[in-house]
């Protein structure tokens, strides 16, 4: 049993823009949401990885959650990214942005802590119980170091809420044993831009993408190819977006996916510290990059 809910297409990660204070831009952070809804993105994602959810207090994310939920006034689903280092901190986390009107969350393990099986099912199970609304469980164990593994998700099919699963192990195999373990208890959602192609074609049902920031266009053209069957013409998108995805699975992804969005005119490069911008031959190497793809743009 689940939850019935429509979560389907691309969901962008969406960056929180900072002043160079460091204090919110929450007008900033609103009109990139705004344009990207204008490309015709799916669904809206705050304060993921690429959200800088660990530098935000809990009130921080309160206030950008609602500036999130107050410009996209239910034309898609928005779902606040849940990163903390307690499970009860993550339940806090949940109830607190819920009262502002997110339609869900994309929940990730514990910070910081390796938890294990018992452990880690515990955490979703709670996280789920301080909330109705519906849960996209998020799996990163490059990054986050705890894998969610197909016997977890067995484990957690009786929470009727927790409805989908982000997958961004990398590996796409996984995609594959998690259709043949759990059938369709659980929509799957691509959640690395590397192997995006790979993922819808093993029958993902969305996509929750960093570079999408940037270049919503091209992201959905890439998206509805796909979807209509057209991999001939998917697979040339994505060939041309490849050197550009890679970067949202490098450790310094926000930093890369900020200069991008910037040189595309969508908010600045600030991060807060521990990160700092780019600087130097990393900086031009990046945006040689981005400014090598910019010009040679797929119709």
């Amino acid at each position: 049993m689940s939850q019935q809910v429509s979560w389907k297409g691309v969901f962008p990660a969406v960056p929180t823009q900072f002043h160079d204070d460091f204090s919110l831009d929450l007008p900033s952070t609103q009109k990139h949401v705004e344009a990207l809804l204008d490309e015709g993105v799916h669904g809206i994602i705050m304060l993921g990885t690429i959200g800088e959810n660990c530098s935000l207090s809990l009130d921080e994310k309160v206030k950008v959650m609602k500036a999130t939920v107050d410009v996209v006034k239910g034309r898609v689903p928005v779902l606040n990214g849940v990163a903390e280092f307690t499970t009860k901190g993550a339940c806090e986390t949940a109830q607190a942005t819920a009262r502002v009107g997110v339609d869900g969350f994309m929940v990730m393990p514990g910070m910081v802590y390796n938890s294990d099986h018992r452990e880690t099912v515990n955490h979703f199970r709670k996280v789920a119980g301080a909330t109705d609304l519906p849960i996209m469980c998020y799996n990163n164990p490059p990054v986050y170091r705890v894998d969610l593994t197909p016997e977890m998700f067995q484990d957690l099919a009786d929470v009727e809420n927790i409805v989908c699963i982000k997958e961004a192990a990398g590996d796409v195999r996984r995609i594959t044993d998690l259709f043949n373990a759990l059938g369709d208890r659980y929509l799957i959602f691509s959640g690395l831009d590397d192997v995006a192609l790979e993922s819808i074609m093993l029958g993902c049902t969305g996509w929750i993408s960093g570079l999408v920031d940037a270049f919503p266009r091209e992201n959905r053209l890439l998206w509805d190819a796909a979807m209509a069957g057209d991999y001939q013409k998917a697979l040339e998108i994505y060939r041309w977006y490849m050197p550009m995805l890679h970067f949202d699975s490098h450790p310094k992804l926000v930093q890369y996916i900020k200069t991008t969005c910037a040189e595309l005119g969508y908010g600045t490069e600030t991060v807060r510290e521990p990160r700092m911008p780019l600087v130097g031959e990393e900086r031009e190497r990046i945006l040689k990059t981005v400014r090598d793809c910019v010009a040679t743009r797929p119709e």
